[in-house]
């Protein structure tokens, strides 16, 4: 009455096992344990250059530049930096740029004097600036004089001239 089952031992089950799933890939076209060969359509295999290699950090900053339409801010950026080299130790004494803003190269100097001389010199700054960064770049050079401390105080004042820029 009692029947005996024979069960198989561990290592015949796990090499049944693998027999069933070798047998499953064979039907898919697959072939285990052989060694991966390479396909053309395969992106992972070559030594081609794509998106995921090193880049070097010059291209990247150029291209972001570009990509942003910041080229023209940072190359007039880096003429305010040399200014002193662009236009001369004795301009740069007196004249100094403030900003740059819609191809508007604002510049303060430090007495009505240069401001006045300054703007003699418009044409030729123009000239070096469009040789520095390009042309149209910068297209005007506004020339603002001193900005002194204004010299009213309280609701009452006295209308007049005043003391002058260089005053002090």
């Amino acid at each position: 009455m009692h029947e005996r089952a024979d069960l198989a031992g561990p290592e015949q089950l796990a090499r049944d096992a693998l027999a069933r799933a070798r047998a499953a890939a064979r039907a898919k076209g697959l072939r285990p344990g052989a060694p991966r060969r390479a396909s053309m359509a395969d992106p992972r295999t070559g030594t081609g250059r794509d998106g995921r290699d090193p880049q070097l950090l010059g291209s990247v900053m150029a291209h972001l530049l570009q990509t942003r339409g910041w080229v023209e801010e940072v190359s007039v950026g880096g003429v305010i930096g040399r200014w002193r080299e662009i236009v001369g130790d004795q301009v740069a004494d007196h004249c100094v740029p403030e900003t740059f803003e819609d191809k508007v190269l604002t510049v303060r100097t430090d007495s009505s004097a240069w401001a006045t001389q300054v703007r003699l010199l418009v044409p030729r700054l123009l000239e070096l600036l469009g040789s520095e960064v390009g042309q149209g770049v910068v297209t005007e050079v506004r020339v603002l004089g001193p900005a002194g401390r204004s010299f009213r105080r309280g609701p009452k004042s006295v209308k007049g001239r005043g003391p002058r820029d260089t005053w002090g």
